[in-house]
């Protein structure tokens, strides 16, 4: 693989960047965002993961009609000026999902297989009944990805998820809402990132949690997850535990009832020269408004810890970025 993708870390988190950034930017919440050519950004529900010295964002870019067009993938050495670069996934990649919903896309690199792995939730295009995930994957960041398929891990129903990595890039987990949205299973990847291994922990059975992101502070691990309101925003809550086995603590309120209007999508993790920052990115959904995805919003805010578990969001109109720094004011 040339030095263009030969990844940096693991998925939400970023080190010091190799190419000089161009300093501090300001990013303006609720608002729609757009490229430096002035077209309409779609990464909702998407995560973020640094590579040659960007920033790559991977989302949901829908019809008109709300239903899938593609999972789309832009970078950015600011987060700030950002670049399209291609629809990774589409309705054409494979005949399964020229009538799906694919959604909360997440990218992460494969050291052993050099492989960029993708997960997402897959539905058939009308309801939420497959309640399945899905894997693609591809040797370039922003290539063509190629389809591996479909399923149930281990059995178990999957709709809104995540991934998480290990900094070594040694080890890696989903985390899958299941049974009706009841659970939040946590399963550890084969090897190969392509399949699931084995179910680590279900730490909150009953608690009817999604939209997860999961990353790590201070030695331990953090949870943020929204409830079940639909479309409709909620009451954020996060968990702690010094290791994903656990044991985890109970879900305890962060942010405002409505997370300020906005939806986890994923927590991007800055390592700078002066601190780290974790930056909670979330949508404004545009389907609460009678709209549809890709009218949604997107809304950024720090996360500050007060001591290792301890958790708050606020709301800023705006955010003052550097990612050299590390620091979000």
């Amino acid at each position: 693989m040339d030095r263009e993708n030969m990844p940096e870390h693991a998925p939400g988190t970023t080190g010091r960047a190799h190419a000089a950034p161009h300093g501090p930017v300001t990013v303006t919440n609720g608002t729609r965002f757009t490229t430096a050519t002035g077209e309409p950004l779609h990464a909702h529900g998407g995560g973020m993961l640094r590579a040659d010295g960007h920033f790559y964002w991977f989302g949901e870019n829908r019809n008109p009609d709300n239903t899938f067009r593609s999972v789309s993938a832009y970078r950015s050495r600011d987060l700030k000026t950002w670049e399209f670069r291609n629809h990774i996934l589409t309705r054409e990649t494979d005949p399964e999902l020229a009538t799906a919903n694919i959604e909360r896309p997440k990218v992460l690199y494969n050291p052993g297989t050099r492989q960029y792995v993708l997960w997402a939730h897959k539905e058939n295009g009308n309801d939420y009944g497959e309640a399945r995930a899905c894997v693609a994957s591809c040797p370039q960041i922003d290539g063509d990805y190629t389809w591996h398929g479909s399923f149930r891990p281990l059995g178990h129903m999957s709709r809104d998820l995540t991934l998480y990595q290990e900094e070594s890039g040694e080890a890696a987990y989903l985390v899958s809402a299941a049974r009706d949205n009841g659970d939040l299973h946590l399963y550890r990847l084969a090897d190969d990132c392509l399949a699931v291994a084995e179910l680590v922990a279900n730490p909150w059975p009953g608690g009817h949690r999604e939209a997860p992101a999961l990353f790590r502070h201070d030695g331990g691990y953090v949870m943020l997850t929204s409830g079940l309101s639909g479309w409709r925003p909620n009451q954020q809550q996060y968990a702690t535990a010094p290791a994903l086995t656990g044991p985890w603590t109970d879900m305890r309120n962060v942010g405002d009832a409505t997370a300020f209007d906005s939806q986890t999508a994923c927590v991007l993790t800055l390592r700078g020269t002066r601190e780290t920052t974790h930056l909670y990115l979330g949508d404004r959904w545009g389907n609460a408004s009678g709209g549809t995805v890709n009218d949604s919003r997107y809304v950024w805010l720090p996360l500050r810890f007060s001591d290792a578990t301890t958790m708050t969001m606020d709301w800023q109109n705006k955010l003052t970025i550097d990612v050299e720094a590390g620091t979000v004011y």
